[in-house]
């Protein structure tokens, strides 16, 4: 069930970890708890590392959250009008955040702490593990494959997939600091 609250009282610590990958990738971040969907799903591009190519949607139990479309006959709640802090309130709730549903990256979101207010206006990481998989890579199993090619020079694919991701890729990258100076450029 949704709730509707809108004013601003706390801090969400949440951990957003990319379903099925091995080992986990993941980021911990700190949002304000009135946040709305829309927004988040701006925060959640940029902490993962997409490029905000795709459609995406929340689950939250049997409902969906996203933007609705009528040529679609699904029960859609639109996200601009839902605050994080409707949909999870305690320590341990969550919720998924479906990304790219051709590829389909799936995302648990848990809400870790509540904080108290402080005078911070942008969204922050605070830890995080492993770089996003690439764009259009073909879901979790398209990225075992993509990293297999990766890391054999041998691989029959190395070379197609190494120009395809333009040069090198480090899948245990996770640069905090670019990501926070990204989230800062947010207009929220």
């Amino acid at each position: 069930m949704i709730k509707k609250n809108k004013k601003s009282k706390l801090l969400y610590q949440i951990k957003v970890t990319l379903l099925g990958s091995k080992p986990p990738i993941w980021r911990r971040l700190i949002v304000k708890d009135n946040i709305r969907l829309d927004q988040l799903h701006s925060v959640l591009q940029v902490a993962m590392g997409w490029f905000n190519c795709h459609l995406h949607q929340y689950r939250v139990g049997s409902s969906y959250i996203g933007i609705p479309d009528l040529d679609f006959d699904m029960d859609v709640t639109d996200e601009r009008k839902v605050c994080l802090q409707d949909i999870i309130s305690n320590p341990n709730d969550s919720f998924v955040y479906e990304y790219d549903f051709g590829d389909g990256w799936e995302h648990k979101i848990v809400l870790e702490k509540i904080l108290p207010l402080d005078f911070s206006e942008s969204p922050v990481v605070i830890k995080g593990k492993k770089v996003c998989p690439p764009e259009d890579c073909g879901g979790i199993w398209g990225y075992s494959d993509f990293l297999d090619a990766m890391q054999d020079p041998k691989h029959e694919e190395h070379e197609s997939m190494l120009e395809w991701v333009g040069g090198e890729f480090d899948p245990d990258a996770f640069d905090m600091k670019f990501i926070n100076k990204k989230l800062n450029d947010l207009k929220l």
